[in-house]
């Protein structure tokens, strides 16, 4: 049977519908002194001597399978968990979230034993009863809770709570002279396992405390707690503030080496950025130089090409051979008035001036 979520909102009162003999008129069950909210989240639960029950109206048990089918919301499944809850972990929570979600309605109740119960049968606790009262007060699953609860439940116990069933993990809890103290709880057919949280316990959290007991009395010296209230000798008190100053000393040291480390990390980084930037340059610089002045650079086609116009421009083309010659006509001949001779020339041009004389001498032939 499905319930909406409206079920899990418990009530303080029970209605009587008539189906059995759990109800049959008006309030018949628990009228609350104060008024809670609703949801059970803005206030811590109250305590059971704080809840009046009406004990002139019956009260019988559900059974197993008519819990787990679901009961009417004016009838809650009123379920009892106890422990010690020493340093409230987050293993008591899941355990008390577990009992709450055993039935789709479920009044949970939690037990709290008291310092003198838990002293005598298990051991000294770190918290006292109150404290640890106020603790499970706290836990969001909880309805009610019951201070000084007893280390074994009696009968009248459970008729006094109207306790349906008692959730607990399963593992045999011997104490107080039984092997297992809910053994009658099972005969009975009112028990409902819950699982314990592996990797979490009170027990776990006071051994880290004992096997770290210099750190943190060295913690809380620092602190300023004194050495009497941690039950710390005169001498210890001095070790402690040594080892405290010895540590200051290392962890400078540590940083120094861890910022040395990290500088030098840094100049590496930057001198292999360099590095590699420089052969970038240098590689490039070397092929720009072989491209100008190499055996094949841009120079070399540079001086030939020069080197062809300079031969061009010294010495310029031929005519053709091919080409017709002109030639040059005598120049006249000048011939000295009076005189059949002509006049006296230099060396170079005394063969010129023998054509000359020939000339005329053929012409007075023909006169």
């Amino acid at each position: 049977m499905e319930l909406p979520t409206s079920s899990r909102l418990n009530s303080r009162k029970r209605r009587k519908d008539g189906s059995g003999p759990n109800g049959a008129t008006e309030l018949d069950g628990i009228p609350p002194k104060m008024s809670r909210r609703s949801l059970g989240l803005r206030e811590p639960a109250p305590f059971s001597d704080e809840v009046e029950i009406d004990y002139s109206k019956p009260y019988i048990r559900v059974t197993y399978e008519e819990a787990v089918r679901g009961t009417p919301l004016d009838r809650p499944v009123r379920v009892y968990a106890d422990g010690i809850f020493d340093l409230f972990h987050s293993g008591h929570a899941r355990a008390l979230m577990q009992a709450k979600n055993l039935f789709p309605n479920t009044y949970l109740i939690v037990g709290v034993c008291s310092d003198e119960l838990t002293h005598n049968f298990k051991g000294f606790t770190v918290m006292n009863e109150n404290e640890r009262y106020d603790a499970v007060q706290h836990c969001r699953y909880v309805d009610e809770v019951v201070r000084n609860a007893p280390w074994t439940l009696t009968p009248e116990f459970l008729a006094e709570h109207r306790i349906d069933f008692v959730a607990h993990d399963d593992i045999p809890y011997s104490s107080a002279g039984s092997d297992d103290v809910y053994k009658h709880i099972k005969e009975a057919g009112m028990f409902a396992p819950t699982q314990r949280t592996e990797g979490i316990s009170t027990s776990d959290i006071i051994t880290r405390i004992v096997r770290d007991y210099d750190v943190y009395a060295r913690r809380n010296l620092q602190r300023g707690y004194t050495a009497k209230e941690l039950n710390v000798s005169f001498i210890n008190e001095k070790k402690y503030h040594l080892q405290e100053r010895v540590d200051k000393v290392k962890k400078r040291v540590k940083d120094v080496e861890e910022k040395s480390k990290e500088f030098v990390q840094k100049v590496e980084e930057k001198s292999i950025d360099l590095i590699q930037k420089w052969e970038e340059k240098s590689r490039e610089f070397i092929g720009n130089f072989l491209e100008m002045f190499g055996p094949e650079g841009a120079l070399k086609h540079m001086l030939k090409e020069g080197k062809g116009r300079m031969l061009q421009a010294i010495s310029p083309k031929q005519s053709p051979s091919s080409s017709p010659t002109h030639d040059r006509s005598p120049s006249p001949t000048f011939r000295w008035p009076f005189s059949t001779k002509t006049p006296p020339s230099s060396p170079a041009n005394r063969s010129r001036n023998e054509s000359a004389v020939t000339y005329d001498i053929s012409e007075d032939e023909e006169d």
